[in-house]
């Protein structure tokens, strides 16, 4: 007698989808949207974008996901401005400003000088206001609460850190940098370097490895797609 199962269910093999993260999104709610969008048994990306950030975000689905970390470890480019002469606890406008510094000492040769300096292997200070455990708790949650955390410095490397346009206040840039680089901090410490302040006002991922924003799908788009292959929208 055959004994052979009825059906199996077949391993999903999964795939690998660029999305161009919508602003105030999480890289999480990005994740939901998708796994209940299109229905995706196993789904999850392969590095966090802030909220006010946008750009590349890859998601890997199925078989695909144990592929993630070969994609986190990947290089990663970012185009951003940032802003001289205030700060805001988060570096980036999801806070308040909290102080205000001068901005007429800083010349162009300075700002050429301070991205120099934060080019190359160095040990970075994370923001308080990251995505980052510390005794199992996010570290954001712990600022929200005015907590004082000591956070332990990490080894990155920044390859390049291009001034693109000044037009001060506003300071319009390119980084190349490693697995783990905050933008935030290398905005602070750019801050600190010109005797000034500093925060982020727009952030966008434009490259992780070979993989560009150019060629991301728009996520709302790309679920239509989806759902449409999957015949999920099908009216009988």
């Amino acid at each position: 007698m055959d004994q052979t199962p009825q059906n199996p269910e077949v391993p999903d093999p999964g795939e690998m989808i660029l999305i161009d993260k919508p602003l105030t999104w999480t890289s999480f709610d990005v994740v939901k949207k998708l796994k209940w969008g299109c229905k995706f048994k196993k789904i999850g990306h392969a590095g966090t974008l802030d909220p006010l950030a946008t750009g590349l975000l890859i998601l890997c689905t199925g078989r695909m996901t144990k592929q993630i970390d070969s994609y986190q470890a990947q290089e990663k480019e970012y185009e951003g401005t940032l802003v001289l002469g205030k700060t805001t606890p988060s570096v980036d406008l999801e806070t308040d400003f909290d102080q205000e510094f001068l901005t007429d000492h800083i010349t162009e040769e300075a700002l050429s000088d301070a991205a120099r300096q934060l080019t190359g292997t160095l040990q970075q200070q994370p923001p308080i206001y990251s995505a980052i455990r510390v005794d199992g708790e996010r570290l954001y949650k712990k600022a929200r609460r005015g907590e004082s955390v000591e956070i332990k410095p990490r080894e990155v490397t920044v390859s390049l850190f291009e001034i693109t346009t000044a037009n001060f206040p506003e300071i319009y840039f390119r980084i190349v940098c490693t697995k783990g680089t905050y933008v935030r901090s290398l905005v602070r410490d750019f801050g600190k370097l010109l005797n000034s302040g500093a925060y982020l006002s727009t952030l966008r991922r434009t490259r992780i490895g070979t993989y560009r924003v150019d060629d991301a799908h728009q996520l709302e788009d790309f679920i239509q797609k989806k759902r449409a292959e999957l015949g999920l929208d099908h009216t009988p």
